[in-house]
């Protein structure tokens, strides 16, 4: 796809390149529209009533939405779909807005979809080991569905307790046990919803195989910019007998960083393997109480598994690695009771972090797991550089970070300390062989970083696939693919010259 097709086709997905147009007036013009195809209770529009969506988890950016539709049957949501696509409005689909990139960020010219009330569990299959669930539902309320028939959905991210299935399909979220069990990619078997247009797709199958194209794996993970999601069929995975953790310590980075990768190539898949660095420690300690010890600079927590027998192999073979990586200290969980509470300091690491700092931003990339520590050290000279603290907490059996910068978004001068930091981490990241996320999207925030882990030949492929599912740019417009004009202005003004890397966002 050549540079001008690239530019002329995405202007719609940037409010700042397209004409300008009188707010007021298409306001009404898109109230009058979705007045015809819902009721007015669920038509928001006024400003003390789209407050709240003004964002998702990622606060530092902000946008009030011309529109919030809260369509109640699955008839609503084409109608939405389909008036919305005569207009030319864009669409931007929202679950629980607890997203941590700014992929459920409003378009100021656009509706924004909310799907809050699909909160439906459809149909639980012991026999097949499979759960219908529409968009809405919680992805923890799976697990406690299915727990009845010995089952659960397997994907827990932190904010599982809150977090919605269809928004785990658009980011691929992951949790901590996603080194053994997979992705939200890994246990979906189909995905039902809607094109821009209004008119129902359906994504893979109830078997392990569906006939045609397939297309599942480029709509897990595509941040609500091929289709909107309406219900999920998710595989469900038989509760192990038996889990046991081990809680490590470690005296250096290095040696916690070396024990991970060895861990993995002992041939061992732990259930979860995740590591918390010496500041993070100390401020879960605080919230929780897990028993963590607050003189290591790293912590292990390794899980096991399945049949009383597998666990208890598995454990001795990772105490043995552990202890020849240098451990300093290894505890096993004895009980239920105290595995969930080694777990509850890294499930409660994010409102952990919120206690002691004013703000903070969660980033998230990948790298090779043996390059753990190289990390880890780069993000303490970049405390150095950027008067910043970081918290790091993430899973590190597959390399996913999750630093939390601390900072106070009252002082512009910090915001902005906050993001060149952040990029400075997800570009330290590509240089490492790593990419510039793991499983919280790139939505507005990491679209310069795309930029330096993709070529422009990488880029418009990306959007020639965007185009063939949505030709008018209307889903989602402005998230994960920048435009070939942000990129050559990123180019200039490099993040490491001291400039904003979002100017056409608002800011605290």
């Amino acid at each position: 796809m050549n540079a001008p097709q690239e530019l002329h086709t995405l202007t719609a997905s940037d409010p700042a390149a397209a004409p300008a147009v009188d707010r007021a007036a298409r306001q009404a013009q898109v109230v009058a529209a979705l007045g015809a195809v819902l009721p007015p209770h669920a038509l928001l529009y006024r400003r003390e009533d789209t407050t709240p969506y003004e964002c998702d988890g990622l606060t530092a950016y902000r946008q009030m939405p011309l529109v919030v539709a809260l369509p109640e049957t699955e008839a609503q949501v084409a109608a939405v779909l389909k008036a919305c696509h005569a207009m030319d409005v864009p669409v931007v689909a929202r679950g629980a807005g607890t997203g941590l990139s700014g992929g459920a960020m409003p378009h100021a010219l656009g509706v924004t979809l909310s799907l809050a009330k699909f909160n439906r569990i459809v149909s639980m299959d012991a026999t097949s080991r499979t759960a219908t669930v529409q968009c809405g539902v919680r992805n923890l309320a799976i697990s406690e569905a299915a727990a009845p028939l010995g089952l659960y959905y397997a994907p827990d991210p932190s904010s599982q307790i809150a977090c919605t299935i269809g928004g785990n399909v658009a980011e691929n979220s992951g949790g901590v046990h996603c080194l053994k069990y997979g992705l939200t990619l890994h246990n979906v078997l189909e995905v039902r919803g809607f094109t821009v247009e209004g008119e129902p797709i359906t994504f893979g199958g109830r078997s392990l195989d569906a006939p045609g194209l397939d297309l599942l794996p480029a709509v897990v993970g595509s941040e609500g910019m091929l289709a909107v999601i309406f219900e999920v069929t998710v595989k469900l995975t038989p509760k192990p007998q038996v889990a046991r953790c081990i809680m490590a310590s470690f005296d250096d980075i290095r040696r916690a960083g070396d024990a991970v990768a060895a861990v993995i190539a002992a041939g061992i898949i732990p259930a979860g393997l995740e590591m918390m660095d010496k500041p993070m420690t100390a401020a879960v300690e605080d919230y929780v109480h897990a028993g963590y010890d607050l003189t290591a600079e790293a912590i292990l927590l390794c899980e096991s598994d399945g049949t009383p027998e597998e666990v208890a192999e598995e454990i001795e073979r990772m105490l043995d690695v552990l202890t020849g990586c240098g451990a300093t200290r290894v505890e096993v969980s004895k009980d239920e009771a105290q595995r969930m509470r080694f777990w509850s300091g890294r499930k409660n690491a994010f409102p952990a972090s919120g206690r002691i700092s004013p703000d903070y931003m969660c980033m998230d990339s990948t790298i090779p797991r043996k390059r753990l520590a190289d990390i880890l050290l780069a993000i303490q000279q970049m405390e150095i550089k950027y008067g910043l603290r970081c918290c790091n907490v993430f899973h590190a059996g597959d390399g996913n970070l999750h630093p939390l910068i601390l900072f106070d978004s009252n002082d512009p001068d910090q915001l902005h300390r906050c993001e060149l930091f952040g990029a400075d981490i997800l570009e330290t990241s590509v240089a490492l062989g790593g990419t510039v996320t793991g499983e919280h999207g790139v939505g507005v925030e990491k679209l310069a970083s795309m930029c330096v882990q993709f070529s422009p030949e990488e880029r418009a492929q990306m959007t020639a696939l965007k185009l063939a599912f949505d030709p008018k740019g209307l889903l989602n417009p402005g998230k994960v693919i920048p435009t070939l004009h942000r990129c050559a202005e990123y180019g200039k003004m490099h993040v490491k010259k001291g400039l904003l890397p979002f100017p056409e966002l608002e800011r605290f």
